[in-house]
């Protein structure tokens, strides 16, 4: 059976949605019932993401997002709707039935969780075998202590095609929930089974939560693929992952160290960085630096050295300064050796460090103090676009500030905009008065800009009666209005239910809202709540945020009596209009066809 609906309205009425979503976004603007933050779901710099406390639900004027609050948790954490309704369950200290049955997603979701649990297990005990000598080797060579073995669970995967296959079937898994899992592959050629990963030092990618989600494994042999992470499954999504989070976010420092690699992660750990993650060989996504707000309001940027590692640097920032995290660049050195000469690298280039190589040559002390000296993100910049540039010709000093004033436009702080264009007119060797008035231009044009953007943004949404996702568009815009009207004054003042009278779903023309009055009816005949949060809990997100953008519109319920006959009035008058049109459709066919019907 579905988990019963008087659970789902006591579990809503008990969660306040402000307390719920507050423990995940910074809600930092109140007006009226409504707070105001930075969206959770897109990257924004100006808060369109509102939560009403007095409705119980969400809604963003930026992405469209919006629901109550199992609709919220469902987005965030990435969830079904019954694993949604266990954490807010938890949370408030309530059980789910008993005798409730799980949606077979939940099941297989488990299911999988169970599994890659046992495979973690089962690499882990490979280290302690003669197949495990490789990954053992390896982690002596880069000085990994058995103590962080174990506090990562690292593991190993043998030279083998099929032995963590086996392994699990004897434990009772089937080869569908392998391949599921994405802990087994389909040979393209001939169809058959292997294990995904051989011999690879593994890492599991433990959640927040202690779920071991996913792996990823380093090659061990001669395979081109340095790094093989798992593939997106039902409990792992590798752009909203990091690895090291579960153990970073109990730092103490105030800060989180993004590092480029696991090793990397391992390796200041041991040495006493205990803030240190990396997002598994991909550049930064908005979903991890939203993870990472959640957990610091400060970021360490301390990517390797090298020119891929300074170009992922400048990607992350951009994307880290969206969510409002405070963020520094940590600068690698040069290699250098004991006489302080410049090593070079196989290419006679010279060589670059990252942070495990640095803290194994130099000590964390040495470390310790790269981490306080890090440049704040945009001394960082500007010392990227000084290097690009010659500035002891005209035309490089002329493209320096340029993309100099650029990126200080960008900022909104007055005091920062004149300290740091001061630093550049000194090193371009122009007077500061020329760069603050090329300053003060860039900036206006940037915010003029910005204002004619969220203005359109708002005018497309309150002008826009479709919905977002086309599978609710509505047939009839106009009578979907008044549809609308009537959902709305009924969630308003649930008395004025009686005021639709002998009103129908069948009377609408908009299957979506049809369902909604439909649920509202059915709501009043059993006696359950009809609130907003309450029927948006059983909701798809795309409804919910639907539900969210039609009580958004302006409603009054002085004269609620009054506009409910209205609506009804419009909606059957819009319904005889239809059937007028058809009628005179069907006879100019007839009249063209020369048949009398």
């Amino acid at each position: 059976m579905a988990i019963p609906q008087s659970f789902l309205d006591e579990l809503v009425a008990r969660c306040d949605i402000v307390d719920v979503v507050s423990s995940y976004v910074p809600l930092t603007k109140r007006s009226g019932s409504n707070r105001f933050g930075l969206c959770p779901f897109h990257s924004e710099k100006t808060p369109s993401f509102s939560v009403n406390q007095d409705k119980q639900i969400y809604h963003c004027f930026g992405c469209g997002k919006g629901g109550g609050v199992v609709n919220f948790v469902m987005e965030m954490e990435n969830l079904s709707f019954g694993d949604a309704v266990a954490l807010l369950a938890k949370r408030v200290g309530m059980t789910v039935p008993e005798d409730d049955v799980p949606l077979e997603t939940r099941r297989r979701r488990q299911r999988m969780l169970e599994l890659n649990r046992d495979a973690a297990r089962f690499f882990h005990d490979c280290l302690s075998a003669p197949e495990g000598e490789k990954a053992v080797a390896y982690l002596k060579k880069r000085g990994i202590t058995r103590k962080m073995v174990t506090r990562f669970g690292l593991g190993a995967a043998p030279d083998s095609w099929d032995r963590l296959m086996n392994a699990m079937e004897k434990k009772g898994y089937s080869q569908a929930e392998l391949l599921d899992a994405w802990l087994v592959t389909r040979n393209q050629k001939g169809g058959g089974l292997h294990d995904t990963f051989h011999d690879r030092l593994m890492f599991p990618v433990i959640d927040v939560r202690g779920e071991v989600v996913g792996f990823s494994g380093r090659t061990l042999g001669d395979d081109d693929r340095k790094y093989v992470n798992s593939h997106d499954t039902l409990v792992f999504s590798k752009s909203r992952q990091l690895f090291g989070l579960n153990l970073a976010k109990k730092t103490k420092s105030g800060r989180l160290i993004l590092v480029e690699g696991n090793i990397d992660v391992v390796t200041l750990h041991q040495a006493g960085f205990d803030g240190a993650v990396a997002s598994l060989g991909t550049s930064l996504t908005p979903e991890q630096a939203r993870l990472l707000k959640r957990y610091s309001e400060n970021a360490v940027i301390a990517y390797d050295g090298d020119a891929a590692g300074v170009k992922a640097a400048q990607r992350a920032i951009g994307v880290l300064e969206k969510t409002g995290i405070g963020v520094k660049v940590l600068k690698l050195p040069p290699v250098t050796d004991e006489h302080g000469d410049p090593v070079l690298d196989a290419d006679g280039r010279p060589a670059k460090d990252d942070p495990d190589s640095f803290i194994r040559r130099r000590g964390a002390e040495a470390f310790s103090l790269l981490l306080e000296k890090s440049d704040n993100h945009i001394e960082y910049r500007l010392s990227a676009i000084r290097a690009a540039h010659d500035l002891e010709t005209d035309e490089g000093r002329i493209a320096y500030l340029a993309e100099a004033t650029g990126l200080l436009s960008e900022l909104d702080s007055a005091v920062e905009r004149e300290i740091y264009g001061a630093r550049v007119a000194e090193a371009a060797g122009v007077s500061k008065e020329a760069v603050a008035n090329e300053l003060r231009k860039a900036f206006r044009r940037r915010i003029s800009a910005r204002k004619k953007k969220e203005e359109q943004a708002m005018q497309r949404v309150s002008a826009n009666i479709q919905p977002a996702d086309r599978a609710i568009r509505y047939d009839d815009p106009q009578s979907a209005a008044a549809e609308e009207g009537v959902i709305r004054l009924i969630l308003l003042d649930q008395s004025l239910l009686a005021s639709a009278g002998t009103l129908e779903p069948s009377e609408f023309t908009s299957p979506f809202l049809a369902k909604l009055f439909d649920e509202l009816k059915r709501r009043k005949r059993e006696g359950a709540a009809i609130t907003p949060a309450a029927v948006a809990a059983g909701l798809s997100p795309s409804e919910a945020a639907q539900l969210t953008v039609i009580l958004g519109k302006p409603e009054s319920i002085a004269g609620g009596e009054r506009a409910m006959a209205d609506y009804i009035e419009k909606i059957r008058s819009r319904k005889l209009s239809g059937q007028a049109d058809l009628l005179e459709v069907a006879q100019r066919l007839r009249e063209k066809k020369g048949y009398g019907g």
